[in-house]
């Protein structure tokens, strides 16, 4: 019965909660404006802060729900990695919205703190940190992905979670494909303040 979580956690990845809030919210299917990417900041982009605060929170608990959920019923650590992956490739690629999902950051956040809140809290403070300092969200996101294998490493331990956060960050560095090219060249957007009140 174990053995189904990981299943499980990928089906419930796979809701999106940048597409359901769209629809809620009267707004554009974020697949088709703005960065194309069904995600916070998209969302953000086309519907305020509002509307990205749900969705934000949304991807955050489909790391958090599927991982706490399994760790009542297991504590394999192998199980447990399988479903904190299974639930990120539901957000990355959904089975329900045509495998289009996110890039992921929200969702592993949620992952990683529902297995460990001080790791959790060191993902935010890198995040939070480098946003500060570059203005880049992107550049968070791909730094704080950079620096969890040694967060799984140093807080997790076993070697499950840390080759879960490896795969994990991969993926993540995957999908900023194009972020990072726009950062090289220095054409990537920097975190503004302003954007239509939701």
């Amino acid at each position: 019965m174990k053995w189904l979580l990981p299943v499980l956690a990928y089906l419930f990845g796979s809701i999106s909660s940048a597409i359901l809030i769209a629809k809620a919210f009267g707004l554009p299917d974020p697949r088709t404006t703005g960065s194309g990417n069904p995600g916070a900041t998209n969302i953000l982009r086309t519907g305020g802060k509002t509307a990205a605060a749900l969705t934000l929170f949304g991807d955050i608990l489909k790391g958090v729900i599927p991982v706490l959920a399994a760790r009542a019923a297991t504590d394999d650590a192998l199980v447990l990695a399988l479903v904190a992956s299974g639930a990120y490739l539901g957000h990355l690629y959904p089975l329900f919205f045509g495998f289009r999902g996110g890039k992921g950051v929200a969702t592993a956040f949620g992952v990683y703190t529902a297995l460990s809140p001080w790791m959790g809290a060191a993902l935010a403070a890198t995040w939070l940190l480098t946003a500060a300092i570059t203005r880049y969200s992107s550049l968070a996101a791909l730094t704080a992905s950079a620096v969890s294998p040694l967060l799984a490493w140093g807080l997790l331990a076993d070697p499950p979670y840390v080759f879960m956060s490896v795969l994990l960050a991969v993926l993540l560095f995957w999908r900023h494909r194009g972020n990072i090219r726009r950062l090289l060249a220095r054409q990537e957007d920097r975190i503004r303040m302003r954007s239509r009140s939701g």
